[in-house]
């Protein structure tokens, strides 16, 4: 007999993606043919104050495309924290998946996640380039020493031991998101959630992947405010009173939902032994 299909969400944080999205939906067409077989993939994008036409974009290639989506629009920008969220308030599956709009993981590597979960029973599936397994290829040295030595800083004084704190490209049990709760806005929301699920007891694996050079667009992290905000949480794991202005609860914004229908793939169970 067989198994009952699923929804995966992807929630999909974009912020002046305009040049990106047609490659954004050729990879996430790749995906949903990966994935075809076993489940549906549901996308939440998350336009967090574009001033471009990101929005008109992603309607004009998804509505294109057949498949099902809606886009939340914060109206201004809030940070990636808050955009997940905003998108994990509407996802229905039972798979949630957080993805890098600027495809520096390709999409498609989230079928790697999501059978890393499968295999080992695990809550929480992340992409690790610093895994010893894994690579990064033409990132900017800047970034790639930032995010190594926030990992190394993690690694050293959390709890949680991982080669790879600071992706954001993961895939979630849905209890995970339902059930974890998180502040920051910014980047730092993603060693947060870990830290968060894992003194909740969720479980994470780590799958080494590649992480590349973004091919269109310009990163938005702000990089000031990103290392003082990790400075802060690994401050708080000593016990010393941490306050951050990016670490706040702001109510919910105004959104608006765009949606279409779901096209199905005919490829081969991409799990089947």
């Amino acid at each position: 007999m067989p198994a009952q299909r699923q929804i995966v969400s992807v929630v999909i944080p974009v912020l002046n993606e305009e040049d990106g999205v047609f490659l954004l939906k050729q990879k996430l067409l790749n995906l949903r043919d990966l994935l075809s077989d076993r489940y549906d993939l549901e996308l939440v994008f998350v336009d967090d104050g574009s001033r471009d036409e990101t929005v008109s974009a992603l309607e004009k290639h998804f509505v294109s495309a057949g498949m099902q989506f809606r886009i939340l629009e914060h109206g201004r920008n809030r940070g990636v924290g808050a955009a997940f969220r905003t998108g994990f308030e509407y996802c229905n599956g039972a798979f949630i998946c957080t993805i890098d709009a600027d495809c520096t993981y390709s999409p498609e590597g989230l079928k790697l996640l999501l059978t890393a979960l499968h295999v080992t029973g695990r809550d929480i599936a992340v992409a690790s380039p610093y895994h010893p397994q894994g690579r990064v290829e033409g990132v900017p040295r800047w970034r790639l020493v930032l995010s190594k030595c926030c990992s190394a800083l993690y690694r050293m004084f959390s709890p949680l031991k991982l080669y790879t704190y600071t992706s954001i490209f993961r895939a979630y049990r849905a209890e995970v998101v339902r059930n974890v709760q998180f502040e920051s806005n910014g980047f730092v929301s993603a060693p947060e959630i870990l830290l968060a699920a894992a003194r909740s007891g969720y479980t994470v694996t780590e799958v080494p992947l590649v992480l590349r050079a973004r091919c269109v667009g310009r990163s938005k992290m702000k990089i000031a405010r990103t290392i003082g905000s990790h400075l802060e949480m690994l401050l708080g794991f000593s016990g010393l009173p941490v306050r951050s202005a990016e670490m706040q609860v702001h109510g919910r914004p105004p959104k608006r939902l765009v949606k279409a229908g779901i096209a199905q793939g005919e490829n081969k169970d991409p799990f089947a032994a």
